[in-house]
C-alpha cells in the first residue's frame, strides 16, 4: 500500500517531461511517455486493488502522509492520500479507463500538431483527478478539483486556432467556475464552523455539532451541491458540456465521460454524512438529477452531431447518478458511475474511429451504411449503445440503471422513478437513432477503418467491460457508504426489472421503425408546426444558452461599454482638475500691478473683519 503515491507521481512526471520537451520529441517518444506514465499508474492501481482484495487493510482504510502543506496558526493541512473502497473504485476507473483512452489517443492524434502537448495536458489531468479522489481533506481535494478544471480548458481548446474552440473552452471554464466559487464558500463555512477540512473529521464532528436541518450545515451542503452541479454538468450549469465537444474525441472520452464530470458525484458520495444531516438538500440532489436526465434526453433526440448526442447522453446518465444520490442509493450511484465509464468511453472512442474514418465528418445524416466498412466500430456501438439503453441481462448498464430505479421505488420517490423510466425510454430512442442513421441506410461518404493495436485493443476491452462482465465487478463499498432503503431487495423488484427492460426494448423498436427505412414518419413530424417548434427548442438545448446570454452576457457587455472610458477615473480626475483650475486662477492674480495688490489687501481685510463681526454676533 505504501506505493499508493506512485499512482499520482507517474502521470505528474509524464506531464513534466512532456512539458519541458517543448515538442522536440518524436511522436513515438511522446506517446511512450504519455501513455506509459498512465499505464504504470494503472499497474500500481491494479497491485493495490489486489492487496485490498486480500484484506491487507485491517480497518478498511489506508492513510499515507506525504508532507505538511502549510501552517497557518492552528491550521496545518498536509498532503495526505486516503484510500478506502470508494477511492479505490475511482482509482481503478481513472487509471484503467484513462490508460485505454490514452492508448487510443496515441493512434487518433497521430500527425496532429501539438502531439506531445496533448499528452502533457492529459497526463496533468490524470494527476489532478487522482489528487481529487485520493485527497484526505477538502482543501487537497479542491486543489485537484481546480486542476481538472484548468486541464479541461486546455484540452477543450486544444485546436486553439479556431475561434469557436477557444470560446467553447472559455465557456466551460467560466460556467464551472461558478460552481467552484460556490464550493469554496462551502469549504469556508465548514472550516469556520468545525475548524477542520479533513473529510473523516468532518463526518465525525458534524452529527455531534449540528441537528438535522441546521442553517449552517444546510448552507454548506447547498454550496457543495453547487460545486457538484457545475463540474458534473447538471441543471442549471449544464450548458458547457455539449460545447466541450470542440476538443479532440479522446478528450471527450477522458474528461467528459469517464472522469472529470463524475467528480461531482464523487464529492457528494464522499461527504455523504453532511448531506444526511440535510434531507431537503439531499432531495434537491435527486430533483436536479431527475430534471437533468429528462431535459438532456429530449435534447439528444434532435441533435445531428455524433459527439453532441453522446454529450447529452452523458448529462442524462449523470442525472441518473444524482437521482440515485438523492434517494440515498449511494452504492448504486457509484456502481453506475463505474459502468457508465466503460460504455460511454467505448462510445466516444468508437465515435472517434467513425469521425476519423469519415475524414472528420461529424453530422450523422452525412454518414450511413458504415457497418460493413467499420466492423469494429459498429460492434462497439452496438454493445455500447445497448449498455447505454440498458438492454436487459446482457449489458452492464442494465444492472446499474436497474439498481437506481429499484432504489427510487424502494425509497417511495415515485416522481423520480417515473422520471428514470421515461429517461430510459428516451435513451433507447436517441441511442439507436444514432446507430441506425450512421451504420445503416445508404452510404453517403467514403470511409476507411482504423487499424493497429492502439486502435483495436481499447475498443475490444471496453466492449467486453460494457457487457454483463463489467457488471460482475463489484465496487468494495461495504462499510464506506450507508445502506440504502432497497439494499435487501423486496417485493416488486422483478416486476420493475421486467418493466424497465420492456421500456428499453420498446425504445429500440420505435427507433428502428422511425429510422430504418424511408423515415417518412420522422419527416412528417419534423415538418409539422409543433414538430418544427420542438425540434428547434430541443436542438437549442431548451434555450438555456439564449436565456443566459440575455441575463448575464448582454448585461455584462453593456456594462463594459459603459466602463470603456472608465467613469471612475473620470470622477477621481475632478480633483486634479480643480487643483489646476485654482492654480490658474491664483496665477493670474500675480500680475505685478500695485493697485491690484492694494485692492486685494483691502478686500481681504474687509473679508476678515466681516467674518469676525459675524462670528461675534
Amino acid at each position: 500500500m505504501n506505493l499508493l503515491f506512485l499512482t499520482l507521481l507517474f502521470p505528474l512526471l509524464g506531464f513534466l517531461l512532456l512539458a519541458f520537451s517543448r515538442g522536440r520529441w518524436s511522436e513515438r517518444t511522446s506517446a511512450l511517455v504519455g501513455v506509459g506514465s498512465v499505464g504504470l499508474s494503472a499497474l500500481v492501481s491494479a497491485w493495490i486493488t489486489w492487496l485490498f482484495s486480500t484484506g491487507a487493510l485491517q480497518d478498511g482504510a489506508y492513510i499515507q502522509i506525504l508532507w505538511q502543506w502549510m501552517a497557518v496558526g492552528d491550521f496545518t493541512p498536509s498532503l495526505t492520500l486516503y484510500l478506502d473502497g470508494l477511492s479505490l473504485t475511482m482509482l481503478g476507473v481513472v487509471t484503467g479507463v484513462g490508460f485505454l483512452i490514452h492508448l487510443f489517443a496515441s493512434w487518433y492524434m497521430r500527425g496532429e500538431a501539438g502531439y506531445s502537448r496533448f499528452f502533457a495536458y492529459t497526463n496533468l489531468f490524470i494527476a489532478s483527478m487522482l489528487c481529487l479522489i485520493l485527497a484526505d481533506d477538502l482543501l487537497f481535494l479542491y486543489l485537484g478539483w481546480e486542476g481538472v478544471g484548468v486541464c479541461s480548458y486546455l484540452l477543450i481548446g486544444f485546436y486553439y486556432t479556431e475561434r469557436k474552440n477557444g470560446n467553447a473552452a472559455l465557456k466551460a471554464f467560466l460556467v464551472t467556475r461558478v460552481g467552484d466559487v460556490l464550493m469554496a464558500f462551502g469549504l469556508f463555512i465548514l472550516f469556520m464552523q468545525l475548524g477542520t477540512l479533513n473529510i473523516q473529521e468532518l463526518l465525525m464532528q458534524a452529527p455531534q455539532r449540528y441537528a438535522e436541518g441546521d442553517f449552517w450545515i444546510t448552507l454548506a451542503t447547498l454550496s457543495l451541491l453547487g460545486g457538484a452541479v457545475g463540474k458534473s454538468a447538471q441543471l442549471p450549469l449544464q450548458t458547457w458540456l455539449a460545447d466541450a465537444m470542440a476538443g479532440p474525441t479522446p478528450v471527450s472520452a477522458l474528461i467528459h465521460a469517464a472522469t472529470m464530470v463524475t467528480a461531482g458525484v464523487y464529492l457528494i458520495a464522499r461527504t455523504h454524512g453532511l448531506f444526511l444531516l440535510t434531507p431537503d438538500i439531499l432531495q434537491l440532489v435527486g430533483i436536479v438529477g431527475g430534471a437533468t436526465l429528462l431535459l438532456a434526453g429530449f435534447a439528444a433526440l434532435v441533435q445531428t452531431d455524433i459527439k453532441r448526442i453522446l454529450a447529452y447522453s452523458t448529462m442524462s446518465q449523470l442525472g441518473y447518478m444524482f437521482l440515485a444520490l438523492g434517494v440515498g442509493a449511494w452504492e448504486a450511484a457509484i456502481f453506475h458511475l463505474m459502468t457508465h465509464a466503460f460504455f460511454k468511453a467505448l462510445l466516444f472512442l468508437a465515435s472517434g474511429s467513425v469521425i476519423h474514418a469519415c475524414h472528420h465528418e461529424q453530422n450523422i445524416f452525412r454518414m450511413g451504411g458504415l457497418w460493413k466498412k467499420l466492423p469494429i466500430a459498429y460492434a462497439s456501438f452496438i454493445v455500447g449503445g445497448a449498455a447505454l439503453a440498458a438492454l436487459p441481462l446482457l449489458t452492464a448498464g442494465f444492472y446499474s440503471k436497474d439498481e437506481i430505479l429499484w432504489e427510487a421505488f424502494a425509497s417511495g420517490n415515485s416522481a423520480l422513478l417515473y422520471a428514470g423510466l421515461l429517461g430510459a425510454f428516451l435513451t433507447s430512442i436517441y441511442t439507436f437513432r444514432l446507430i441506425f442513421v450512421v451504420f445503416h441506410g445508404e452510404e453517403q461518404t467514403q470511409a476507411h477503418a482504423g487499424k493497429g493495436l492502439a486502435h483495436n485493443l481499447p475498443l475490444i476491452v471496453l466492449t467486453i467491460l460494457s457487457t454483463f462482465v463489467g457488471a460482475l465487478i463489484t465496487p468494495p463499498l461495504a462499510g464506506v457508504l450507508p445502506q440504502s432503503a432497497g439494499h435487501a431487495g423486496g417485493e416488486g423488484r422483478i416486476g420493475l426489472e421486467i418493466a424497465s427492460g420492456a421500456i428499453a426494448v420498446a425504445g429500440i423498436l420505435l427507433a428502428a421503425w422511425l429510422y430504418l427505412g424511408p423515415r417518412r414518419v420522422v419527416e412528417a413530424i419534423r415538418n409539422s408546426a409543433p414538430g418544427r417548434f420542438l425540434t428547434a427548442w430541443w436542438f437549442a438545448a431548451w434555450g438555456f444558452d439564449w436565456l443566459y446570454d440575455k441575463l448575464f452576457v448582454q448585461p455584462y457587455l453593456w456594462l463594459t461599454r459603459i466602463l470603456r472610458r472608465d467613469p471612475l477615473d473620470r470622477t477621481i480626475g475632478i480633483v486634479p482638475l480643480l487643483a489646476r483650475g485654482s492654480h490658474t486662477l491664483l496665477s493670474r492674480s500675480e500680475n505685478g500691478q500695485i493697485r491690484w495688490y492694494a485692492a486685494s489687501i483691502a478686500g481681504g481685510a474687509v473679508l476678515v473683519i466681516g467674518i469676525l463681526l459675524l462670528s461675534v454676533a
